[in-house]
């Protein structure tokens, strides 16, 4: 399909894969200023994270009933819901209050994350084209340029309020392009029991691939600006550009990765982007400057860049035609465990070892990928 076919065909997950990158970026780069407002440690910033996860889980067990609700303005409702929530945290100093900010960021981006999940897999399924590595390459695009655009207003001396109300804006307007005329997703409620009502194993091997490479992904997007400026000693525009450079380099490799899927098999792609995300992420630990930080982003995100796109694709491609947005949903759901429990996580590790320690153990992580890859691969045989 040529190139502005598949962007016609992608319109509207990928308006919502960008909105998401948008908000994460903005916020990820943000959160020293957050941080700084809200006079906390890392360990106590990763503790009062961890509602973003909890809200996000309980959101995607509904997300199902609430696609099939809105019916075709699905996608553009989330995004319109999301970016309210994420025009929130940077007003609220007080701890309580930014936590539930936080909560309302999480359920709306777990919602949101199923919803275009199912839809892109729905619509690789009808048109017989590749589309999950497009519509990631939007995610990560988004969230590099709003950490740069973030930067600069971080630069600038502007309050964490104004900051994260731009990200927020670009979201809303993003949110009208992801109308379409017949965006419903079909097949997401489950059926009656009896035949067809299992989904087997597939999306649990497909979620935990997911689910390492979101918690590594995530987590490095949201610390790499602390990284660089606790750690190494660097500004807070070249804080900005630790999520920025890992997020663009990702956004241009999935694109390129757009033209491989064709030619490599997913499982050698998958086991191969897990390595080489792993060496990225040393060189970030072992790195004496922020200049060869930037250098184990850009290993990390070119490794990371095909590992989710690719495993939710084989998913899709594995399950049976009836059960495949349930299939996409359950693996999503499994997956961003990791994208939730990620930054929290590594706050965890980096308040008894550093972040140089929480970025050997996203390493260590990512070694696990080619072990469920090989597994996933022998199903589909």
């Amino acid at each position: 399909m040529p190139p502005l076919a598949l962007l016609a065909t992608a319109r509207a997950p990928l308006a919502a894969f960008g909105a998401m990158g948008v908000l994460w970026g903005g916020f990820a780069a943000t959160l020293p200023d957050l941080k700084a407002m809200l006079g906390v440690s890392e360990g106590a910033l990763g503790v009062m994270l961890l509602g973003t996860p909890l809200a996000g889980v309980a959101a995607m067990l509904i997300a199902a009933q609430a696609g099939s609700a809105l019916g075709r303005f699905a996608l553009p409702a989330g995004v319109l819901a999301m970016a309210a929530a994420f025009a929130l945290p940077g007003h609220l100093a007080a701890p309580a209050l930014f936590v539930l900010a936080l909560l309302a960021c999480g359920a709306t981006t777990g919602l949101l994350d199923v919803l275009m999940n199912a839809r892109v897999a729905a619509l690789e399924a009808a048109r017989g084209a590749h589309l999950m590595n497009l519509c990631h390459a939007g995610y990560s695009l988004g969230y590099g340029i709003s950490a740069i655009m973030v930067g600069v207003l971080r630069a600038e001396g502007l309050p964490p309020g104004v900051v994260m109300s731009a990200p927020a804006t670009v979201a809303l307007i993003l949110a009208l392009v992801a109308i379409e005329r017949d965006g419903r997703i079909e097949g997401l409620r489950r059926p009656a029991r009896g035949a067809g009502s299992g989904l087997g194993i597939v999306p649990l091997i497909g979620g935990a691939i997911v689910l390492i490479a979101f918690m590594s992904e995530h987590a490095a997007e949201a610390w790499s600006a602390l990284h660089i400026e606790k750690t190494l000693g660097g500004s807070p525009a070249e804080g900005a550009m630790g999520p920025a450079t890992l997020a663009l380099t990702m956004a241009a490799a999935r694109l390129a990765g757009q033209s491989l899927v064709a030619r490599v098999a997913p499982v050698r792609l998958i086991a191969g982007g897990a390595a080489i995300s792993a060496m990225g992420a040393i060189i970030a630990a072992a790195a004496s400057g922020p200049a060869m930080a930037y250098a184990g982003f850009v290993v990390m995100g070119i490794g990371s860049s095909v590992i989710a796109p690719m495993a939710l694709s084989l998913v899709g491609r594995l399950a049976a035609p009836e059960a495949r947005a349930r299939a996409i949903a359950r693996a999503t759901l499994y997956g961003y465990f990791g994208y939730f429990f990620g930054p929290p996580t590594l706050g965890l590790i980096a308040e008894v070892v550093g972040l140089r320690g929480a970025f050997v153990f996203a390493a260590v992580a990512l070694g696990f990928v080619p072990l469920l890859a090989r597994l996933i691969g022998r199903r589909g045989a």
